[in-house]
C-alpha cells in the first residue's frame, strides 16, 4: 500500500468533526444552567473555553491528551517526557485566549500498575509544569486492564490533562480583531509535537513503508527514530505571556496542532490567510513524506510542518514582538498575512 493519508490509516477527521459538532450542540444547553460565576462566555471551539468568574475576570479551561505518541513511549520503554507533552498540549491551548495558565490536573488510565511507569510520567509532568510555570495539585489514576491495551501485554496507557487559567473579561482573545494585511509570525516547533502520530508511525515503522525500528539511528535525524518521535512538544507560555505583559497587541494567538496551519482559520474574524514564506521544516517531516509517499497537501493537513504556534499582529508590531520572542529561543519567522477572504480560506504557497 502506498500513498498514505490520515483517513487511510484510520483517522477520519471529517467524520470526527461531525460527531464533535453533535456533542457540542447537545452540551450547549448547559449554558443556561449557570448565571454569574460559571456562566459560559462565547462559543466553544477556540482552543480553550472561558466562563465568568467575576465581573472582571474569566476562568479559561481546556483538556487534552498525548494521543498515540504514547505507543512510541511504550515501544521505547521510556515515559519520562510524555508528561511534558501533556502539559504542553493544554497550556498552549489556554494561552490562545490570552489567559495565564495557573494549574493542571492529570488523568492516567493504565493497563497494569507496579512497573514504575507512573514515576516516570510524573517526572515529565514536573518538567512541563516548570516550563509553563503552573502547579499540578492533584489528579486521578485508574487501572483498566479490560479497556486499555498497549503495544505489548501490560503496557497500555492513556495520559490526559485539564488545565485552568485566568484572563480579564475584556482581554479574552478569539481573533475577532484580525484584519486583512495583518502579519503572521510563526514560532518554530520542536518536531511533530503530539499530533499526527498514527500517520507518522505507519509511514516510518510499518515494514511496507519505512520499515525503520525505533532504535534505528538515522544520520538525517542525528539520532534514533524513537528519540525523534519522543521529542517533547514545545511550550510557548513564557514568550506569549512576555508579549502580553509588554502590551503587544496580539490580534490572534493560534496553537498549530492537528489540522496544521489550518488552525489559523479558527479565528473569529471573517478573513482568509496566505502562507508564503515558511522556513525549512525539521528533517522528520521529509522523512515521513518519503517513507509513506504522503502528498504535500496531506502533510500540511496533518502536521505542523515546523511551525508550532502563530501570532497575528499589526505590521508595525512585528519587529518588537519578534525581539521579545527571540529572547525565549522560539525562532520567530514571518510566514504570511491575513487576506480579505474568502473567510476561513488558507492558501499555502511556500
Amino acid at each position: 500500500m502506498s500513498g498514505l493519508s490520515y483517513s487511510r490509516v484510520g483517522v477520519d477527521t471529517d467524520a470526527a468533526a461531525k460527531e464533535v459538532g453533535s456533542l457540542a450542540r447537545v452540551l450547549a444547553a448547559t449554558a443556561s444552567l449557570r448565571s454569574g460565576p460559571g456562566q459560559p462566555l462565547g462559543e466553544n471551539g477556540y482552543f480553550a473555553s472561558a466562563v465568568r468568574l467575576t465581573d472582571e475576570l474569566a476562568l479559561a479551561l481546556c483538556t487534552d491528551g498525548v494521543g498515540s505518541k504514547l505507543l512510541v513511549a511504550e515501544g521505547m520503554g521510556r515515559y519520562d517526557t510524555v508528561g511534558i507533552d501533556c502539559v504542553a498540549m493544554n497550556v498552549n491551548d489556554l494561552i490562545c485566549l490570552g489567559a495565564e495558565p495557573l494549574c493542571m490536573v492529570d488523568y492516567v488510565g493504565i493497563e497494569s500498575l507496579g512497573t514504575g511507569v507512573l514515576e516516570q510520567i510524573a517526572k515529565g509532568l514536573l518538567e512541563g509544569a516548570r516550563q509553563a510555570r503552573i502547579s499540578i495539585p492533584g489528579g486521578e489514576t485508574a487501572q483498566l486492564p479490560e479497556i486499555i491495551k498497549g503495544a505489548r501485554p501490560g503496557s497500555g496507557l492513556d495520559l490526559v490533562g485539564t488545565a485552568v487559567g485566568t484572563v480579564r473579561m475584556d482581554r479574552i482573545n478569539t481573533g475577532k480583531h484580525v484584519r486583512p494585511g495583518d502579519v503572521i509570525v510563526g514560532l518554530r516547533s520542536s518536531g511533530l509535537h503530539s499530533n499526527g502520530y498514527t500517520l507518522a508511525r505507519r509511514a516510518l515503522l510499518d515494514p511496507e513503508h519505512g520499515g525503520y525500528g525505533l532504535d534505528t539511528h538515522l544520520d538525517e535525524l542525528g539520532r534514533t527514530v524513537g528519540e525523534e518521535l519522543l521529542q517533547p512538544t514545545r511550550i510557548y507560555v513564557a514568550e506569549i505571556l512576555a508579549l502580553l505583559e509588554a502590551g503587544i497587541d496580539c490580534k490572534a494567538l493560534v496553537h498549530i496542532t492537528g489540522d496544521g496551519l489550518r488552525n489559523l482559520t479558527r479565528v473569529a474574524a471573517p478573513v482568509g490567510f496566505k502562507i508564503d514564506s515558511l522556513p525549512p521544516p525539521p528533517p522528520v517531516f521529509g522523512l515521513i513524506q518519503r517513507a509513506g509517499d504522503v502528498s504535500r497537501e496531506e502533510m500540511f493537513r496533518v502536521f505542523n510542518m515546523g511551525i508550532g504556534f502563530c501570532i497575528v499582529l499589526d505590521p508595525a508590531d512585528v519587529g518588537r514582538a519578534s525581539e521579545i520572542v527571540q529572547k525565549h529561543g522560539a525562532g520567530p519567522h514571518v510566514i504570511g498575512h491575513a487576506t480579505d477572504g474568502p473567510a476561513g480560506r488558507i492558501d499555502i504557497d511556500a
